[in-house]
C-alpha cells in the first residue's frame, strides 16, 4: 500500500469533503504490528490459540485499524503538515486477516481561527463498520508556510 501524497492546506478544506483508501490486511502485517507495538497476544498471532476464541481465527490488532486512519490523514486528507491532536475509536468488528478494509474521513467541522479540522473516520469490511470515531488535526495555512 502506498498513498499518493496530497497536502492540503487549510484554506483547501470544506464541510464533507472526503477522501478514502483500501488496504488487505495480510498476515505479514499483523505480525509486523505485534513487533514494533509489543503487542503478542496470541489471538492475533497463533491460529491455534484464536481457533478457540469466539473469533474463531486470527484478528488484527485494533490499533492496527486505527493506524490505517492515521495513514489516510498523514498523507491524503488533510495531508503532510498536520498534526494530530486526538483521535475517539469505537471498535465495532473484528477485522480478519484477509479482510479489505476501507478507510473513509470526512470534514466535518473546521475551526478557522486555530486551523484546526475535525474529521468523522470510518473503517469498513463490506458493509460493516469495524471502526469509527472521531479526529481532531492541526492543518497548516498557506500564510504559515510562505511566512516560513
Amino acid at each position: 500500500m502506498t498513498l499518493m501524497l496530497q497536502t492540503l492546506y487549510f484554506e483547501d478544506l470544506s464541510l464533507g469533503q472526503r477522501d478514502s483508501f483500501e488496504k488487505t490486511v495480510m498476515a505479514d502485517d499483523v505480525v509486523g504490528f505485534a513487533e514494533v507495538s509489543g503487542d503478542r497476544n496470541p489471538i492475533h498471532l497463533s491460529e491455534h490459540f484464536a481457533a478457540r476464541t469466539p473469533f474463531k481465527t486470527r484478528i488484527a490488532h485494533g490499533l492496527y485499524t486505527a493506524s490505517l486512519i492515521s495513514a489516510l490523514l498523514g498523507t491524503r486528507l488533510p495531508g503532510p503538515g498536520a498534526i494530530y491532536l486526538s483521535q475517539s475509536l469505537n471498535f465495532r468488528a473484528p477485522v480478519k486477516i484477509g479482510d479489505t478494509v476501507t478507510v473513509s474521513v470526512e470534514v466535518v467541522e473546521l475551526i478557522a481561527e486555530k486551523n484546526r479540522a475535525r474529521l468523522s473516520c470510518e473503517c469498513r469490511v463490506g458493509e460493516t463498520v469495524v471502526l469509527d470515531g472521531e479526529a481532531l488535526v492541526k492543518v497548516p495555512s498557506r500564510a504559515e508556510i510562505e511566512v516560513a
